[in-house]
C-alpha cells in the first residue's frame, strides 16, 4: 500500500449541479487556475459534449494545463461504435487524462439504461479501449458501485475488469446515492482491490447521509489511492465528499503523501470557490470555516492560551486559518487581555478589568460581541486616555409617504457635529427607513470626512431578543461593512429597531474613522 494519495476535484463539474451555483466560463477559469496554484493532481472540466459553455472551458483548459484537465463524458451509445460516438470523440481531442462513467449496477442497467447486462459490459470496454488507442489515460467511474456490489457484486465486479481489462488506467467506485456506510466501503475496496490487482482504485462519495469525507476515508485505508470531491462538499442533493475536510485528514491525520498541495491555502481556496460560485462560506466547516478555531469558553481559552492542543486538534495555521478568541459574558480577563494583544495593544490589568466589566454589562443588555470585533474595539478606544469621538448625532427625523405606485417611500433627515463644533444638516431618501438613515448620516459627514465616500454597508441582520414580547421585543442589529480594503461588523441593540440600527450604524462609521494605537 502506497503513501501517495491523488486528489481528483470536480467542484467544476459535479460541484456545479448544486441548486443555485451555476459557473460562467469566467468564473470556471478563475476557479480552475486557483485549483491549479493549490496543488490537487486533476480537475474536472465538465462535459464538454453536453453544453458549449463545458465545450469552451475544456477547449481551453485542456490546451494549457493537459496533464491536469480532465474533461468528462460517458460510455458510448447502446448498439453504436465508440470510435463513432460524438462524446468520446470530443473526449479523444481533450487533455492526457479524460473520464468516462457507466453503470455497474444490474438494476440500472435493465431499467434505467434499458439494455442487456452483456451489453452494457461491451460499451464499457469499447469505450475505454478506443480512448487508450487515442492516446488517453482513462478514469472509469463505475456509477453506483456500491449498490450495485450489494445487490449483483459478482456483475458489478465484472464491470470493472471489463475496465482493466480494456486499459483503463484508473477504477473509481462511485457512492452515487450517498447511501453506503464506511464499512461496506472499506470491504469493497477491498473486494475490488483483489479482483482487479495491478489497477489504481479511486473513491467518489456523496454526502447524502453525512458519511462522505468518512466513507472516501475508509476506502483510502483500504487502498484506494485516488479521492474524488468537491471544495466545500457543493454538488447536488446533500453535495459530494468534502475536499477541504479529507484532504488534511489524509496528510494530517493518516500521513498520506499529497506532495503538489500547499495546505496553507486551503482556507483561501475555499472562500475563493464559495465567492465564485456566489454562495455564502459556511462558518462551521471544519479546518476552513471561521468558526472552525473560535473559542468562547473562558476556561477553554484560558487553556488554549497555554497549550493549543488542548482544544485545537490542529494549528489553525497549518490549513491557512486563525484562531479566534470570542469575547462574550463567558469571557474572563484573561481573554479580554489576549483579544486586546490581538489587537496590537499592550493593556494593563485595570484597562483590562475595565473593559471585561463593560463587556459583561452590555451583554446582559442584549448586545453580543462574538461576530462585531469593530464594536468591542470601539469599546476599549473609549476607554483610551484622550480618545474623543469624531462626531456626535445632534439628531434626526424619519418621514414615510405612501405613494400607490412605488410603495411606501423614506425620507431621512439628520443632523451632525464634528470634532470642532461644525455642524452639518442633510437629508437623504432609502429604500426604507433604515437605508434612508445610513445615506443621510454618510452624505453629512462626508463634508467633515471625505475618505467615507469609500465606506459602504454590506451586510445588515434583526435579531429578535424575546419573541414572547413580540412587536415590543428588543432588537440586536448587526451591521457589515468595508471600505474595500478591510470588513468590518458592528452591533446595536434597542426596543426601537431604528434606534439599534443607527447605533450600529454610527459605530460602523465611526470605526473607521478613528485612529488607533496598535494598527
Amino acid at each position: 500500500m502506497t503513501d501517495r494519495v491523488y486528489v481528483y476535484d470536480t467542484t467544476l463539474r459535479d460541484g456545479a449541479q448544486m441548486e443555485g451555483v451555476s459557473f460562467s466560463v469566467a468564473d470556471k477559469l478563475a476557479v480552475f487556475h486557483e485549483l491549479v496554484r493549490f496543488g490537487v493532481d486533476f480537475i474536472e472540466t465538465g462535459m464538454p459534449a453536453a453544453n458549449p459553455k463545458d465545450e469552451e472551458f475544456n477547449r481551453v483548459v485542456s490546451e494549457t494545463h493537459p496533464k491536469v484537465a480532465v474533461a468528462f463524458g460517458s460510455t458510448r451509445r447502446i448498439n453504436a461504435k465508440a470510435a463513432e460516438d460524438p462524446g468520446l470523440k470530443i473526449l479523444a481531442e481533450s487533455g492526457d487524462t479524460v473520464c468516462i462513467f457507466g453503470k455497474s449496477w444490474d438494476y440500472h442497467v435493465r431499467d434505467a439504461l434499458g439494455t442487456t447486462l452483456e451489453e452494457n459490459l461491451e460499451m464499457v470496454s469499447d469505450s475505454v479501449a478506443y480512448l487508450v488507442s487515442q492516446g488517453k489515460s482513462v478514469v472509469f467511474d463505475a456509477e453506483h458501485f456500491f449498490d450495485g456490489w450489494k445487490a449483483n457484486p459478482g456483475y458489478a465486479l465484472s464491470v470493472l475488469k471489463a475496465a482493466a481489462d480494456a486499459g483503463a488506467s484508473w477504477l473509481v467506485l462511485c457512492d452515487t446515492n450517498g447511501g453506503s456506510m464506511p464499512s461496506e466501503v472499506r470491504k469493497a475496496t477491498e473486494d475490488v482491490l483483489a479482483h482487479c490487482p495491478g489497477v489504481p482504485v479511486g473513491i467518489h462519495s456523496h454526502n447524502d447521509s453525512e458519511l462522505g469525507v468518512a466513507c472516501s476515508l475508509a476506502a483510502v485505508e483500504s487502498g484506494a489511492t485516488m479521492v474524488q470531491g468537491t471544495i466545500n462538499g457543493i454538488g447536488e442533493r446533500c453535495g459530494n465528499a468534502n475536499l477541504c475536510s479529507i484532504i488534511p485528514a489524509l496528510v494530517l491525520k493518516m500521513g498520506k503523501s499529497l506532495p503538489n498541495v500547499n495546505m496553507s491555502m486551503l482556507t483561501g481556496v475555499s472562500r475563493f470557490v464559495s465567492e465564485s460560485a456566489n454562495i455564502r462560506h459556511q462558518a462551521h466547516m471544519p479546518y476552513v470555516g471561521d468558526k472552525a478555531f473560535a473559542h468562547k469558553g473562558g476556561m477553554h481559552i484560558s487553556a488554549v492560551l497555554k497549550a493549543p492542543d488542548t482544544y485545537e486538534h490542529v494549528a489553525p495555521d497549518r490549513v491557512g486559518n486563525r484562531r479566534r478568541l470570542l469575547v462574550s459574558d463567558m469571557a474572563g480577563r484573561a481573554t479580554i487581555m489576549e483579544k486586546m494583544r490581538g489587537m496590537g495593544l499592550d493593556p494593563d490589568m485595570e484597562t483590562v478589568t475595565e473593559v471585561t466589566n463593560r463587556v459583561k454589562e452590555m451583554e446582559a443588555a442584549g448586545y453580543q460581541f462574538e461576530g462585531a470585533d469593530a464594536s468591542f474595539r470601539l469599546i476599549v478606544d473609549r476607554m483610551t486616555p484622550g480618545y474623543e469621538r469624531p462626531f456626535e448625532i445632534a439628531g434626526f427625523r424619519l418621514h414615510m409617504d405612501e405613494a400607490s405606485s412605488s410603495g411606501i417611500k423614506s425620507e431621512a433627515s439628520i443632523k451632525v457635529r464634528d470634532r470642532s463644533g461644525n455642524e452639518e444638516h442633510t437629508a437623504s431618501d432609502g429604500n426604507g427607513p433604515v437605508n434612508a438613515l445610513d445615506n443621510a448620516l454618510r452624505k453629512a459627514l462626508t463634508k467633515f470626512y471625505p475618505q467615507l465616500a469609500d465606506v459602504r454597508l454590506t451586510d445588515y441582520k434583526v435579531r429578535v431578543l424575546d419573541e414572547k414580547a413580540a412587536t415590543a421585543a428588543a432588537v440586536r442589529v448587526l451591521i457589515t461593512s468595508t471600505d474595500g480594503k478591510g470588513i468590518w461588523t458592528t452591533v446595536g441593540v434597542s426596543d426601537n429597531v431604528i434606534e439599534a440600527s443607527l447605533i450600529a450604524l454610527s459605530d460602523s462609521i465611526e470605526y473607521a474613522l478613528a485612529p488607533r494605537s496598535g494598527e
